[in-house]
């Protein structure tokens, strides 16, 4: 399977260095669960049980509007976007967060950019709170 241009040995060759470094993230045997949840996309509940499964406190998605809170809490589960997530980040350890935005940004070749342009391609890409953040610190 190729999905947007990328073929499937790169595919896995970059899920396979993913478990590498995330070895917990791996969820497995969360597939029970599915069935036996409801949620307005159905398309959706793996997530929520792989989340279930691995006693998360959170699923970190754009598409917020699909896991109700009210339905999450029944979980002890909640659904923030990924420009909270990486806010909450980076106000965890804002220097860490900093050394890593800049660290980034040397590493970025094609095509090199700036900080300041790679704050426009966070807020391009909707990560408007987490650039204004890193912003504020530079």
């Amino acid at each position: 399977m190729v999905r947007k241009g990328v073929s499937e040995p790169e595919a896995e060759k970059r899920v396979g260095k993913a478990n590498l470094a995330f070895p917990d993230a791996l969820v497995q045997n969360y597939e029970g669960l599915i069935e036996h949840l409801t949620l307005p996309d159905e398309k959706d509940r793996h997530v929520l049980a792989a989340a279930i499964k691995t006693n998360a406190n959170i699923i970190v998605t754009n598409n917020t509007k699909d896991f109700p809170d009210p339905y999450l809490q029944s979980f002890s589960l909640r659904a923030i976007t990924t420009d909270d997530f990486l806010t909450d980040i980076i106000d965890l350890n804002p220097s860490q967060a900093v050394d890593a935005f800049r660290e980034m940004v040397l590493n970025r070749k094609n095509p090199p950019l700036d900080e300041y342009e790679v704050l426009i391609q966070l807020r391009n890409i909707g990560l408007n709170d987490s650039a204004n953040y890193l912003h504020s610190m530079i």
